[in-house]
């Protein structure tokens, strides 16, 4: 499913850093706001982000968005 206005293209494949949940995520959703990519997704059940690495540029604006910096970059595996 595509967001209004945009093309679906798959990013990830070449980013060299992922973002990971290291800490206390509160949900105050910065992360999801501030994302160009539109790669964090609202995991409300669990009160929780989640990631989609396709369309994650690993840019990093969530980690400097995150008030409670629970969220760290982290190298890619593999030959990216």
């Amino acid at each position: 499913m595509s967001k209004a206005g945009t093309i679906p293209t798959r990013m990830g494949s070449w980013s060299t850093a992922k973002p990971v949940l290291k800490g206390k995520c509160t949900f105050c959703l910065f992360c999801w706001i501030f994302c160009p990519e539109g790669a964090i997704i609202q995991d409300e059940a669990n009160r929780k982000v989640l990631f989609n690495f396709e369309d994650c540029k690993g840019c990093g604006i969530c980690v400097r968005e995150c008030p409670t910096r629970a969220i760290e970059m982290v190298e890619q595996e593999g030959d990216n």
